[in-house]
């Protein structure tokens, strides 16, 4: 009796704190280990300790200030803003704050960039070491430096007129071209349509330098900024060290107003078509501007955030299922809620028709949205996403510890710029079950109805040239006969209580033996079908298990022939779904659950990947087992292959970095080499069905073929019976297969070739290789890699900062172990045609410094410095243990050994780089490709 008295007090408990959490007005549950601030200058802060990466921390500046609060005669003066904050402040000089960054590991793009945007431009420092005295004071000078101290000398805002106008020519394509022109209508012409943040070239290369000295002092101040430190530090010790540091910077008196730009509403569907050149698909997109509350949220706020979410689930998935027909009218349609602007949100459409198929594409994707306005959704939608948040926030709750800088940043930024609440994430999932107890179809329909509005409508569509675009007026009358359809039936939602192995007998084998790795830490099982699995516990990320199974082979056993069919296996598989059920029945299957399976074919090696929750590995298992006994092969599927490959032809026809990359293969292997074909119409037509299925079932007919790694936090007793139901009853035989040696000889040892191609706005591409025999050892990766980084750090100092040549150079190099022994480099960058001979110079001399030991020991020791950094913070994912399985296995040391990494790594030495990269330029096979605007 007093038990059910127990029961029936806490029932009656939860009623009531159940119905105080409903009030809609109630504020959100407050995050208590974000520790916020504001100074008496008005600059706000926040503090977040976590150890996800142990002894490091993130720093961030975020100022509410954008291209947004230009005139017309500073147009880009925000982002150019952002690039001086890297050439010179008050405690750092010149290049200060890289280098002194770039000495304790920090890579500049990696972890230390910054980007500009309409609204707000931000700043950040990343995995900053705290352990090395003296470099928090450090990374806090920088960012005050950055709040109250850029020099913009003269002589620097000089140089960086030609990097910022690099970047433009950089990004500069029909996409982006018609992204500009779209502007207008997005915004319905307010100022947002006239300040893309990279701005005016005409501004940027005739502004006067007290015009960037105003924007500067006009808007970098204390009431617009906010510092977010996220790491492994003290909060207390922080907090004092801001205030005395921060807390100095005075406030501008009389400041000017930051008004916020609020996109006004349009009776009449706002309307735009762009076509380019070099665009050779379209896209439409139908939105509806939303109103942005900046409030303090409450738990309203939080209700319609969730249905936002739901409904766009749900219609996507029903958009999906139709794109999986071959019969659709567009090769995929998506839905989506998100920010249009600081004081706007929208919600709407993005489809991606078929070649003239633009009308019924808009028909049909308009179609499914107003079957759920009229309709709304099935018991089976609304139950398949509950689960699906019910799991997304259990598992965020689970690994609340390994939450990322960035992700906790993201919710520190939202919170300054647009007022978003920093809650408690276990408390609102608490209201979120409360919100799901409550909710009926009704609720959702409802809200469906109130965000499809007659107003505020907005249709951009993407055109093509020669093609029946959607115009304006048949737009209007498709709109009009969806809304007044009277034949629009409700979704049919067939799926009703099914497994993923329903229906099939596993006949469960034994774990014959188990042997432990006390180098490792590992233990070795031997299944009886043969299988062995290499398992290890690791916890470093709760709630994470990973899986992988590899066996060589790959592509250097098929024939050229079927070449085309291999590279398709992993997509049609992945389309055609597992088992018994097709791809849209999968997903329902997997509703509420953490896992995921891949499988891929590469060139020497077939693969199965696998990622899981520790509640969910089952499933994960199940998946595997099913790639292995019952794969599925979907023709129609396949159908839909089919067209989504010839809408890529059609996507790549006018594409000019596609037209490059195929200029480079033709040059280097030949118009008709079996191995490396060009993507074109003949090669879609030799992709088959019949050959995927057999290409398939031959690469991955034997598991115990294949080496299965297992990590992450699992117990081994939980583990075990699990493997043997799924995987030790897998059929397998005894065949074993290795790679065969099926590499490509280029046609020549040197080609050198300058390249004319048509296009809109003239712009350089160089391409400059090298590759040449070379002994596979972990040292030589380690110099190799090291030669790339020293070598684009001279570029970035030369190219960009010294020439004002290019937005940057990349470099990237590769050792190979199979099928041959070779060592690869490779530069790219972008710039104007008329510096091209020069630029290309400047690398070969770069180079022949490092070839000749005029290294500077400073760049070495940036670059060895990050390496040290970047293996220890690898080791913080449960990627690295795979990784370390893996290398053990199947390439024969132990990735946990010093005299593997950390010894190679300190041993280092410039000597050691430059005979490196003596022997490979001796004789080197070499390219270099410039490619040119055709006059």
């Amino acid at each position: 009796m007093k038990n059910l008295l127990t029961i029936f007090f806490l029932l009656v408990t939860a009623h009531v704190v159940t119905a105080q959490e409903l009030k809609l007005s109630d504020p959100l549950p407050v995050n208590t280990r974000i520790k916020k601030g504001v100074l008496k200058n008005g600059m706000t802060y926040y503090i977040y300790k976590t150890d996800v990466i142990k002894n490091v921390a993130s720093y961030y500046i975020i100022q509410n200030v954008g291209s947004i609060l230009e005139n017309d005669d500073q147009q880009g003066l925000a982002h150019f803003l952002e690039h001086m904050a890297f050439n010179g402040t008050k405690n750092f000089p010149g290049k200060g704050i890289l280098n002194t960054l770039q000495k304790h590991g920090a890579v500049f793009a990696k972890d230390i960039n910054a980007y500009t945007a309409f609204d707000e431009t931000v700043y950040n420092m990343d995995n900053i070491p705290t352990n090395v005295p003296g470099l928090v004071d450090t990374s806090l000078l920088i960012l005050h430096d950055w709040a109250d101290g850029l020099s913009l000398t003269e002589s620097e805002i000089d140089s960086e007129r030609g990097v910022i106008k690099e970047e433009w020519r950089t990004r500069q394509n029909g996409y982006m071209r018609l992204f500009k022109k779209s502007l207008p209508t997005m915004f319905n012409k307010t100022k947002y349509a006239d300040r893309m943040p990279i701005g005016s070239m005409t501004v940027i290369d005739n502004f006067k330098y007290k015009a960037l000295r105003d924007f500067y002092h006009d808007w970098y101040r204390t009431d617009l900024q906010a510092i977010a430190i996220v790491g492994n530090i003290d909060v207390a010790e922080i907090e004092q060290k801001i205030e005395k540091l921060f807390g100095t910077i005075p406030a501008i008196k009389n400041p000017i107003q930051r008004v916020v730009t609020i996109i006004p509403d349009n009776e009449i569907m706002l309307y735009n078509l762009g076509t380019d050149k070099e665009v050779a698909t379209s896209t439409i997109s139908f939105t509806i501007n939303q109103p942005k509350s900046l409030k303090d949220e409450t738990v309203a706020d939080l209700k319609e955030s969730l249905f936002n979410g739901m409904v766009s689930r749900m219609l996507n998935s029903r958009l999906r299922e139709i794109s999986q027909k071959p019969e659709s009218p567009f090769v995929s349609a998506s839905c989506s809620y998100s920010s249009l602007a600081r004081a706007n949100n929208t919600f709407g459409l993005l489809i991606s028709p078929k070649p003239n198929q633009q009308q019924e594409a808009f028909k049909t994707a308009l179609t499914e949205l107003n079957r759920i306005v009229k309709f709304g959704f099935t018991q089976g939608e609304i139950v398949r996403t509950k689960a699906y948040y019910t799991n997304l926030y259990q598992t965020k709750i689970s690994k609340i510890e390994q939450t990322p800088h960035a992700e906790i940043v993201n919710m520190i930024q939202k919170n300054y710029l647009e007022n978003e609440a920093m809650t408690d994430i276990t408390k609102e999932f608490d209201i979120i079950k409360v919100i799901f107890n409550e909710m009926t179809p009704q609720d959702l329909n409802d809200y469906v109805k109130k965000l499809y509005t007659t107003k505020n409508r907005v249709l951009d569509v993407t055109g093509v040239e020669n093609e029946n675009n959607l115009s304006q007026d048949e737009a209007l009358k498709i709109i009009n006969q969806v809304e007044n359809d009277a034949s629009l039936i409700a979704y049919t939602d067939e799926f009703v209580g099914k497994t993923l192995i329903s229906g099939i007998q596993i006949k469960s084998g034994k774990i014959v033996s188990e042997k432990n790795n006390k180098k490792l830490g590992s233990t070795r099982f031997v299944l009886s079908n043969g299988v062995v699995v290499d398992y290890k516990f690791t916890d470093i990320e709760k709630n994470n298990v990973l899986l992988e199974a590899v066996s060589f082979g790959g592509n250097s056993l098929i024939k050229d022939a079927d070449l085309p069919s291999a590279a398709m296996v992993g997509t049609l598989v992945r389309m055609s779904g597992l088992g018994d059920y097709n791809a849209t029945d999968m997903t329902k299957i997997l509703a509420g659950k953490n896992a995921n399976t891949r499988i891929e074919i590469t060139a020497l090696e077939e693969n199965i990947s696998g990622m899981t929750t520790t509640k969910d590995v089952e499933t994960m298992l199940q998946l595997v087992h099913l790639q292995f006994v019952k794969p599925r092969f979907d023709e129609s599927s396949f159908k839909v292959l089919q067209n989504n490959l010839q809408n890529s032809l059609t996507q790549r026809k006018n594409d000019i970095a596609y037209k490059m990359q195929d200029s480079i293969t033709t040059s280097l292997y030949g118009f008709n080499n079996t191995k490396m074909r060009l993507f074109d119409e003949q090669y879609i037509k030799e992709v088959s069905f019949e050959k995927i299925k057999s290409i398939y079932k031959e690469r991955f007919n034997n598991p115990a073929d294949f080496t299965f790694s297992i990590v992450g936090d699992l117990s081994k007793e939980d583990l075990k019976p699990l493997l043997e139901k799924y995987i030790a009853s897998l059929p397998t035989t005894k065949k074993k297969e290795k790679w065969q040696d099926n590499s490509v000889a280029w046609l020549k040892d040197s080609n050198k070739k300058e390249i004319f191609l048509a296009m809109e706005d003239p712009k350089a591409t160089v391409r400059i290789s090298f590759k040449k025999p070379l002994e596979y050892s972990l040292k030589n990766t380690y110099l190799l890699k090291a030669f790339q980084d020293i070598l684009e750090l001279r570029l970035m100092e030369t190219l960009r900062e010294q020439e004002g040549g290019t937005y940057g150079a990349s470099v990237y190099s590769s050792l190979s172990k199979r099928p041959k022994e070779v060592a690869n480099f490779y530069v790219y960058f972008d710039c104007d045609p008329d510096k091209v001979e020069k630029l290309v110079g400047i690398v070969y001399k770069e180079i022949q410094k490092i070839e000749n030991n005029e290294i500077d020991k400073d760049d070495l020791n940036k670059v060895v410095t990050s390496y040290l950094k970047e293996l220890k913070e690898e080791k913080e994912y449960t990627g690295y243990e795979l990784n370390v399985l893996y290398d053990f296995n199947v390439e024969g040391y132990n990735k946990n050994d010093p005299k593997n990494n950390l010894d190679i790594i300190n041993s280092i030495t410039t000597q050691d780089i430059q005979k490196l990269v003596k022997v490979l330029m001796k004789d080197a096979q070499s390219f270099e490709f410039i490619f040119k605007p055709l006059k």
